[in-house]
Parts: C-alpha cells; sequence; structure tokens
C-alpha cells in the first residue's frame, strides 16, 4: 500500500469514528431524557386516596393481606374494608352506604344489589368456598359426619339462613335428607366460630377457609355432603364508588394471579 493510500484512509476512519461517537452521545442524550420523564399516567403512580370495600366476613384474612399489599404497590392509597354478613352488607349498600367494591359469599346476595342497579358493570365469580364442620380441638365428641351433628344433646351452631354460609348448610342438610336444630343462628361465619372456639357450641357448620384460619383453636371435619353446597363468590364495582380507577385496581389485584395465589393459599377454591 502507498503512503497516499495511508493517508486517504487515516480521514476516513476518523470520520466514521466521529459519527459513531456522536449515534452514541444522542443515544445518551434520549436516554437521560425517559429516565427523567414523568411516570406513564396508566401507571400505580397515579392511584391516591381511600378505596372502601364491603367483603363477606370468610374474606376476612385474605382481603386483609391483599389490602396491605395494594397499599404497597400503590402509595398514597388506603384500602378500608367493612366484613360482615353478605346479606347485611347488601342491605347496607342498597340503603346508601358509601363503598367502592363489593364482594359478596353468593350470587344471590350479591343480586339484591344489582337488582337494586347499586352495581356498575357484571359481577365476575373470583373464587369459590365449600363447607366443612368445625369442632372443638381433639374432636372430643367423635363427629365424623354431617348426620353426627343430629344427635340428642348436641350443640350445634349455623348460620342464619339468610346468610350465604347458612343457605349452603341447609343445602347440605336437605341433600343429605336430615333435619337439624342449631341452638343458635349466628349473623356471619365468623360468628357462628367463635362459639365454638369459646366452646359455647360442640360444633358448627362454616366454611372450610374459617376452619384453616382458626389454626388450633378448631378441628375441621369433611363431609361429603358439602360437595352440593359450594359457594360462588362474586365481586363488583359499586355505582356510586367515589374513588373508581383505585376500585378497579383492587378488583384486579383479588382476580390476578398474585392475589388468587392469597386465596388459594387460604383453603379458596378456584372459580
Amino acid at each position: 500500500m502507498t503512503r497516499t493510500a495511508r493517508r486517504t484512509r487515516r480521514p476516513l476512519q476518523m470520520a466514521v469514528g466521529g459519527a459513531a461517537a456522536l449515534l452514541i452521545l444522542s443515544a445518551c442524550s434520549s436516554s437521560g431524557t425517559d429516565s427523567s420523564a414523568k411516570p406513564d399516567s396508566s401507571g400505580p403512580g397515579k392511584l391516591s386516596g381511600e378505596v372502601t370495600v364491603f367483603a363477606a366476613a370468610s374474606l376476612k384474612e385474605s382481603f386483609t393481606t391483599l389490602g396491605r399489599q395494594f397499599e404497597k404497590d400503590h402509595p398514597g392509597t388506603k384500602v378500608t374494608f367493612s366484613f360482615g354478613g353478605s346479606d347485611s352488607l347488601a342491605a347496607s349498600i342498597t340503603g346508601g352506604a358509601p363503598a367502592d367494591v363489593f364482594a359478596s359469599a353468593s350470587p344471590s346476595t350479591m343480586k339484591i344489589v344489582t337488582d337494586a342497579g347499586d352495581a356498575s358493570g357484571t359481577p365476575a365469580t373470583f373464587v369459590r368456598n365449600e363447607l366443612e364442620i368445625a369442632t372443638l380441638p381433639g374432636n372430643p365428641g367423635k363427629i365424623s359426619s354431617l348426620e353426627d351433628l343430629t344427635k340428642a344433646g348436641r350443640k350445634v351452631v349455623l348460620c342464619d339462613r339468610e346468610v350465604p354460609c347458612g343457605a349452603a348448610a341447609q343445602r347440605a342438610l336437605d341433600a343429605s335428607g336430615l333435619e337439624l336444630t342449631p341452638v343458635s343462628y349466628e349473623q356471619d361465619v365468623k360468628a357462628a366460630l367463635t362459639k365454638v372456639e369459646l366452646k359455647e357450641a360442640d360444633a358448627a357448620v362454616v366454611y372450610k377457609t374459617d376452619v384453616r384460619a382458626a389454626g388450633d383453636k378448631v378441628e375441621g371435619v369433611e363431609f361429603p355432603e358439602s360437595a352440593d353446597a359450594v359457594n360462588d363468590y362474586p365481586i363488583a364495582l359499586l355505582k356510586d364508588a367515589g374513588n373508581t380507577e383505585a376500585a378497579e385496581a383492587f378488583i384486579a389485584l383479588v382476580k390476578s394471579a398474585e392475589g388468587q395465589k392469597v386465596l388459594s393459599g387460604a383453603g379458596f377454591l378456584k372459580p
């Protein structure tokens, strides 16, 4: 190669190198602009304020966990819960109680709200729940079936028939052809379970999830008739929600893989 050729290539190499450097500087400048840009308005940063959720008593443990996760994922939000019997909650909503989300333990109690025109859109089933007999620890009464609850002198508690867990228990009894007169009817599943925990009753027919949540305070007894009384749990955004965007985001969390993992861990069945 001649000396002239070498002199010609050197300026060309410098030109190419300079162009590459300009491209790199341009890319860095562009990247810097993106990193300093405001978060996407559709991201979690835009959510704020309080979300009021009315939910069936059996959802207390799992929804409380999801509420904490929601607040962590969306700083500036607060999830406030009202847990109780689904029928009472539905009556409160139709009576004008302010709430953003309703999660019911049965389609029939959700229907109270939808029929009144207080739900926005179509409710979605997000979990299902099955019944179990809760007995004292160690099962001193040797209860092994639904029929055992009908024995004379046995103190049994049921949820009120207007409450989803009570309606489900009645369906199970009807399916088995059994009649049972409880010592009391309770307004929600937690109240029924508490009667056993306090040794005021020998047994209660409650949800499997509540037996699990009670830990060693009670012992669970499965019975085949429970398959005839599985409850679907629907969730809905309410028409007069004061914080629609955050409410929709909470519902999305409940239905997400993350939410379903929490619910499955609590003993709920997939929808």
